[in-house]
């Protein structure tokens, strides 16, 4: 079963939600509608929680974790992410928060406490070490990951395109084969 609970926590999800079955929904996890948790990525909420915004997808091989509370940090670092939110294959998403209409690279990693404000598309297998902020409006790249350029009005529409594509492909699979 992809949609598990840990301990007293069940994963909540929104309406017209597609779970590939090879996929694992974990504990405290709560996804919006019109989002899209493709094959065999994981998002274990198990010692802290994750929550992804509406019209957000979670492309294949993806991994999504947190880390746990402690005294020095009460709130330890929970996943967040926005609206309408590409992230692509193979990318590990660790305690961080993303903002809307961003676009996550293949193969990229965000670790601990990285804040990606709105508008935001991060290159292919890029690297953001814990703590960084990055700039709204501007296309990230590299390993570690460094301010390229601010994104043209084109990049930025098409931030929410992306997200809206992934939407059509989700209600293709939750449908059912054509008749």
């Amino acid at each position: 079963m992809p949609v598990a609970a840990y301990l007293n926590n069940m994963p909540v999800l929104g309406d017209r939600v597609f779970v590939h079955p090879s996929s694992q929904v974990i504990g405290d996890v709560h996804i919006g509608n019109d989002c899209s948790i493709w094959c065999n990525a994981v998002l274990r909420g198990d010692v802290n929680r994750i929550v992804i915004g509406q019209g957000s997808n979670v492309q294949d091989l993806t991994m999504v974790h947190v880390s746990h509370k402690t005294p020095e940090k009460p709130e330890g670092s929970p996943l967040l992410i926005g609206d309408y939110v590409t992230v692509g294959h193979s990318v590990i998403l660790h305690g961080c928060n993303i903002g809307n209409e961003c676009l996550i690279g293949m193969g990229s990693v965000v670790m601990d406490d990285v804040v990606i404000p709105d508008h935001v598309m991060l290159g292919a297998g890029s690297l953001i070490s814990p703590g960084k902020t990055l700039e709204s409006g501007m296309l990230y790249m590299g390993r570690p990951a460094k301010l390229v350029r601010a994104l043209t009005t084109e990049e930025i529409a098409y931030l929410h395109y992306s997200a809206e594509h992934y939407m059509l492909l989700k209600n293709n699979y939750l449908n059912g084969p054509q008749k």
